[in-house]
């Protein structure tokens, strides 16, 4: 079928109207509407989209050849204009369009099945595949129709045809970005990466590649062909398969050496099919040369290269003078094609494979041809490396998390956490990091067992860390004697417990037993000192009324030990080892329903969970993940867990929990409540540029309550703790040092990323810089030449020496912010760009 430019065009103009359609009623496509949006073909082969159509009279600049596609070039500019939510969006989608031109040729679905139904009946049935340049998704339907429950990772720059890809792919993790966006922890993580991929001296800038050592890889990023093989024989894992459409220049340039050189040493050769010219003729209306390269990655291979690997490094001249790949020399063409002189794409002469049959006949013959070829495939290999989920499909975090400790190994924090192994030293200062070992209460506070009128000696048995500092109070014989108890008139009290490993695990006695405190107690000033936490008032409701009664227990304690002599200590193995030696053997213990009897809550002693040490091991974030976050940002899953990520991704991250306790979880759960504010409060802001008040108040909040307990966020004290914080040096910046305080940033009060007031027309770009400074906090050129009337090549002309292009964050900047920070690195980065990308520097 021959290409038709305007039935082309057409069905491209309906692919987006339906998107955009499903993106206003966030809904998913009807089997019609995906009939609908398959039928897009991209803007290859529909150069008229380059030719002014804003208005009727933009028809002048046309050529009467094109002038029927002129009146459906105005309605696609109009559909794309409302809608867009700005001009912004409109030129972003204006400028992709026109840039796929050049790269946008599909493959034909029955190519994209042969090639999957081939790998698939060799034993390439993978789990985890990549497609790096998906288009529409050819070769994901291809893959998804012998691997249903295959896990595809899809992206795709042109942001239409990821638009149009993600409603006919809902279920897969579909990326409108750059295939260099793709994120450390998917190194060596796919089974299969299968792409129709683009072609040209396009340069890609991935700084992995810019700082390499290999010149080789340097080198890749020149040409956006020889970046796609490196970077996907990245991503796969060992044994894994890279099968690649790509143009000849791969294989026949003598230039691209150093690529194939690199390719044999970190891969074995699977096979090479040589595509007729004539391929794409009836999806774009063009002919172009390609190959089909399939490698499979082994790089620990240590082997002398095969006869076939080194052919494939070479290249030979041909009697026309150009060059040809050694390999690609040596096999037979498909059948059905002749080879015939003619020209590439550039004039020059060259040799082209013309197909005789239709696209189906072209199909069955590549199928034949990859038949003989695959039986290069080393199998063994390719299962010996293979994961092969359990369950199901297979998921990000699988790979991104870590093995957790078995039940068999005690993990450092299970052993701290015993009693015996703690040796409290309450006069050291804390530190900012607690080492691991039990939450146990070294302030002069009063304790549960106090007011359930628990015993001296159980307390001692259930708090072994305060006993040296009792010991030296009391004496053996004390301890040995058992304490004259009160008569009951209700259940009998029970003397002997049995040993608790935790103290929160004790149970009080009988209601009707006097109180003995410890006289530690009795010089304390409930009025004037009360709790520090406020724990104790919010579970005990200690009344005036019951603080003056605990002052008369105290001080009638104090009387009563003022009688008993002190002889000497007794050993400390007497109250370490409860269980052994228990503190009142006399009494036998009491049956677990007459223990139950004696309790004020037994129905909250038989609820409360047994306190398990801390996990520590690092595990998948079950929570959920905010824009702000990135690698080491704190943060707390649903258990209320802290610890920070790791191996983020956008579709999941590595949790590895903090050992902090008390005071200090206390504080870093607090900081991470103050951050995401912030964060919420600038991403509002600079998204819908309104100024938030709740979020603001939020903010507020957070620091007021965080000051209130804990101090400046730059005092001394703090600012260990903050910066253990991906973010913390943006937190600390939330202060400002005024008259030798700290007070608060500008944020706390009004927007900061976009200004409140108006801008009349400004008369100068130099103006206009500095409007786009106080409204945007960057140089927004969009906004700068609409309040100028003046282009942007006018502006970046008459603004040159002020404003640099930083290719490190894809924009420009002011001269201060592009040389702030660390100049060294940025400039040896930078360097390396200019150098790798000459035609931009």
């Amino acid at each position: 079928m021959a290409f038709n430019r305007k039935q082309r065009l057409r069905d491209n103009i309906e692919a987006i109207r339906t998107a955009f359609i499903l993106d206003r009623e966030r809904r998913t496509a009807t089997a019609e509407e995906q009939a609908i949006l398959r039928k897009y073909c991209g803007f290859g082969g529909l150069k008229c989209i380059l030719n002014p159509a804003k208005e009727l009279t933009d028809a002048v600049h046309w050529a009467k050849s094109d002038l029927e596609l002129f009146a459906p070039t105005v309605e696609l500019h109009r559909l794309m204009r409302e809608n867009s939510k700005d001009d912004t969006e409109y030129k972003r989608y204006v400028d992709a369009m026109k840039q796929s031109v050049l790269t946008a040729f599909y493959t034909p679905p029955e190519i994209t099945c042969t090639i999957a139904e081939a790998l698939h009946e060799h034993g390439i049935r993978p789990d985890r595949v990549l497609e790096p340049s998906a288009g529409v998704g050819a070769f994901v339907d291809a893959v998804l129709e012998n691997k249903p429950d295959a896990d595809i990772m899809a992206f795709e720059k042109d942001l239409m045809t990821g638009k149009i890809l993600g409603h006919l792919h809902p279920d897969q993790k579909v990326r409108v970005q750059g295939f260099e966006k793709i994120e450390k922890p998917f190194t060596d993580y796919f089974d299969l990466a299968i792409s129709n991929i683009p072609f040209g001296d396009v340069a890609v800038f991935d700084p992995e590649f810019t700082g390499s050592q290999d010149p080789a890889r340097r080198s890749a990023q020149k040409a956006i062909h020889n970046y796609f093989f490196l970077k996907s024989l990245d991503a796969v894992r060992e044994g894994g398969i890279v099968a690649f459409i790509t143009s000849q220049g791969v294989l026949d340039a003598p230039s691209n050496a150093p690529i194939r050189e690199y390719m044999m040493s970190q891969a074995n050769l699977v096979g090479v099919a040589r595509l007729p010219n004539n391929l794409f003729t009836d999806n774009a209306g063009t002919e172009v040369g390609s190959d089909l390269i399939i490698l499979q990655k082994n790089s620990g291979k240590k082997r002398e290269l095969y006869y076939n690997e080194k052919l494939f490094m070479q290249t030979e001249q041909t009697p026309i003078g150009t060059s040809v790949n050694g390999y690609v020399w040596s096999i037979s063409s498909l059948s059905n094609t002749d080879l015939i002189r003619g020209t590439d794409p550039y004039g020059k002469p060259a040799y082209q494979l013309l197909h005789r049959g239709g696209i189906g006949q072209m199909a069955e013959d590549l199928r034949e041809h990859l038949d003989i070829e695959l039986h290069q495939f080393d199998k063994e290999l390719y299962e010996m490396h293979s994961l092969r989920p359990a369950q199901g499909k297979s998921t990000v975090t699988e790979t991104i998390s870590t093995p957790v400790v078995t039940p068999e190994i005690q993990p450092r924090h299970e052993m701290a956490a015993k009693p015996e192994a703690v040796t409290p030293q309450p006069e050291e200062e804390k530190p900012e990091i607690e080492p691991r070992r039990p939450d146990y209460s070294e302030g002069v506070q009063l304790s549960l067992l106090d007011l359930w009128g628990m015993t001296e000696e159980v307390r001692k048995q259930e708090a072994p860390s305060k006993k040296k500092k009792t010991a030296k109070k009391e004496s053996p014989a004390r301890r040995a004697i058992p304490k004259p108890k009160p008569p009951v008139t209700a259940v009998p009290p029970v003397e002997s417990v049995k040993p608790v490993i935790e103290s929160k695990d004790a149970k009080p006695e009988n209601v009707g037993k006097q109180s003995e405190p410890e006289d530690i107690y009795a010089t304390l000033d409930w009025d004037t000192n009360p709790p520090i936490n406020g724990f104790y008032e919010m579970m005990m409701d200690l009344t005036p009324e019951r603080r003056k009664e605990l002052r008369r227990l105290a001080a009638q304690h104090q009387e009563k030990r003022q009688h008993v002599p002190d002889v000497k200590a007794a050993p400390e193995q007497e109250t370490r080892q409860p269980e052994t030696q228990p503190e009142v053997a006399a009494t036998p213990a009491a049956p677990a329903t007459e223990t139950a009897a004696t309790s004020l809550f037994p129905e909250m002693e038989t609820e409360k969970p047994k306190e398990e040490p801390l996990d520590l091991s690092p595990r998948p974030f079950n929570g959920l993940l905010e824009p702000h976050y990135r690698d080491g940002s704190m943060v707390l899953d649903t258990s209320r867990n802290l610890g920070y990520l790791k191996d983020l991704t956008p579709y999941g991250a590595t949790f590895q929990p903090l050992d902090l306790t008390g005071y200090q979880k206390e504080k870093a759960m607090l900081y991470v409540s103050l951050r995401d504010s912030y964060e919420r409060l600038y991403r509002y802001e600079a998204e819908y540029h309104d100024e938030g008040s709740a979020q603001r108040g939020a903010l507020n909040t957070c620091y007021d309550e965080f000051v209130m307990r804990y101090g400046n966020l730059n005092a001394k004290h703090n600012v260990k703790l903050v910066m253990m914080d991906a973010a913390g040096r943006d937190i600390l910046s939330l202060e400002r040092a005024e008259n030798g305080r700290f007070v608060k940033a500008g944020i706390f009060e009004r927007p900061v990323s976009f200004s409140v007031e108006s801008h009349a027309i400004v008369n100068s770009p130099e103006e206009a810089l500095s409007a786009s400074l106080n409204k945007f906090g960057t140089v927004n050129l969009d906004y700068m030449r609409e309040i100028t009337d003046s282009t942007e090549e006018g502006l970046l002309d008459a603004l040159k020496g002020r404003i640099f292009y930083n290719p490190l964050v894809t924009g420009y900047e002011i001269k201060d912010r592009f040389i702030a920070g660390n100049v060294i690195e940025k400039a040896e980065r930078i360097e390396a760009w200019i150098g790798d990308n000459p035609e931009n520097g």
